[in-house]
């Protein structure tokens, strides 16, 4: 089984993105299935998302940006970032950082 965190990073004001609502959601039978939620913590990271059990499939990382910049009292342009994945029967852990501002968002697999 796999493993799976997060990071977010505000990179407008270089901080971490502290509350930000995000969930973990599965491809099955076709239909998209929450498999947990949480929060960033106050260092921006939400840790081994899933449980460590994360077996081979299609996932994706929901995160609500929109409601960070309201409460962070900034309009945005992406309201939602998301990030589809795949994993593989590899066993390895993921590591898939959000690097967020009002006008822009991107990823890339962290360590």
């Amino acid at each position: 089984m796999s493993t799976l965190s997060t990071h977010i990073l505000d990179t407008a004001i270089g901080k971490p993105a502290v509350g930000v609502a995000i969930r973990l959601e599965q491809l099955q039978s076709g239909k998209w299935v929450t498999l947990t939620q949480g929060e960033t913590d106050t260092d921006g990271r939400l840790k081994n998302l899933g449980g460590g059990e994360l077996g081979p499939g299609q996932y994706r990382l929901v995160a609500q940006t929109g409601e960070y910049f309201a409460i962070t009292q900034r309009e945005t342009l992406y309201p939602v970032a998301q990030i589809d994945l795949i994993l593989p029967a590899d066993n390895l852990h993921y590591h898939l950082p959000f690097l967020i501002s009002p006008w822009s968002w991107s990823t890339y697999r962290g360590s």
